[in-house]
């Protein structure tokens, strides 16, 4: 499959949930109404930043951590490779740091190398500009997070509806405990495996039954074993985290993981608690008002400057 240029989606208003993964994305993508206060300080920089359908026509800068910043001139993911297809096109959130957008077609290679697969679907990176999205991530504001679906591409060209309406699978068991064998297989330990591999990338996240699976599975050198990390949620994808580029003197990034490969008993036991996998529910209480979150005064200085700058060329 050859590479088709990227189409410009309007967006949506979204709600947040569990997996984005799941949430269905729209074939009519309607405008986010326009803001009768853009300037008002109290207003959310989500807000903002979601209204932004195009990167700034500025040299490539990430600013910020990743749970708080944004990124000046980042590129599409092309929503179609030889060994890739990009999902939800709707969410507009294919654009990152040109070396995630090098890194992941990388790892389609590679997939498609070693595990057999026809290639990788590529879930959120981040927004045009990056900064706080209106849902579904805390990160992914720098350009330097992606997420990777752990179903692998189908061998045909997928439709418009397919990319918004097809589900990831879930590769966790009902209990919770460990893998469905059905579904996660040694192409999966292979491609999370390359990914960990990668110089330039500092985390992977996956469910805890997904790092039991791989910490049983590893054959030979389990040094890329440190790098993925168990968290909440992600049983129908694993979540790609880079390092700071090389000279990004604004870009805060995490420390490296030490402590070994995290397989040992004592590593995974918070994780398989009754009360992580089963956690009560809470009682019923009067909907809280809805946060406007980060504001752009709390955001890095620099990050104004990203919001404010004209519009880069459509590709």
């Amino acid at each position: 499959m050859k590479a088709r240029p990227l189409l410009i989606p309007l967006l949506i208003v979204m709600a947040a949930g569990t997996s984005l993964a799941q949430d269905k994305g729209t074939l009519d993508p309607q405008p986010l109404p326009p803001l009768e206060r853009p300037d008002d300080p109290h207003l959310g920089a989500k807000q903002l930043f979601a209204r932004k359908l195009l990167p700034s026509a500025q040299p490539t800068r990430v600013i910020g951590e990743y749970t708080r910043g944004c990124i000046a001139g980042a590129v599409p993911m092309p929503i179609t490779g030889d060994t890739w297809q990009v999902m939800r096109l709707s969410r507009n959130r294919n654009w990152g740091h040109p070396d995630m957008i090098a890194l992941l077609k990388r790892l389609s290679v590679k997939a498609h190398r070693d595990a057999g697969w026809p290639g990788i679907l590529v879930g959120d990176i981040g927004q045009p500009r990056g900064g706080p999205a209106l849902s579904g991530h805390a990160s992914h504001q720098l350009g330097l997070d992606a997420d990777i679906r752990l179903t692998p591409m189908p061998d045909h060209l997928l439709s418009r509806q397919e990319r918004e309406e097809m589900s990831a699978t879930m590769m966790v068991r009902d209990d919770r405990l460990d893998i469905d064998p059905k579904v996660f297989t040694s192409g999966h330990v292979a491609v999370i495996r390359d990914a960990a591999m990668e110089p330039a990338v500092q985390r992977i996240f996956v469910n805890a039954a997904i790092k039991k699976a791989l910490c049983r599975e590893a054959t030979g050198d389990r040094s890329w074993l440190e790098k993925v990390r168990p968290w909440f949620g992600h049983d129908y994808h694993f979540h790609i985290r880079m390092r700071c580029p090389p000279a990004a003197t604004e870009c805060k990034g995490q420390t490296d993981q030490t402590g070994g490969d995290g397989c040992k008993p004592s590593d995974l036991a918070y994780w398989f608690k009754d009360s992580i996998i089963h956690p009560k529910p809470e009682p019923p209480k009067e909907p809280a008002k809805p946060r406007p979150g980060l504001t752009m005064a709390q955001m890095p200085a620099g990050c104004r400057a990203v919001l404010n700058a004209p519009d880069a060329k459509a590709p």
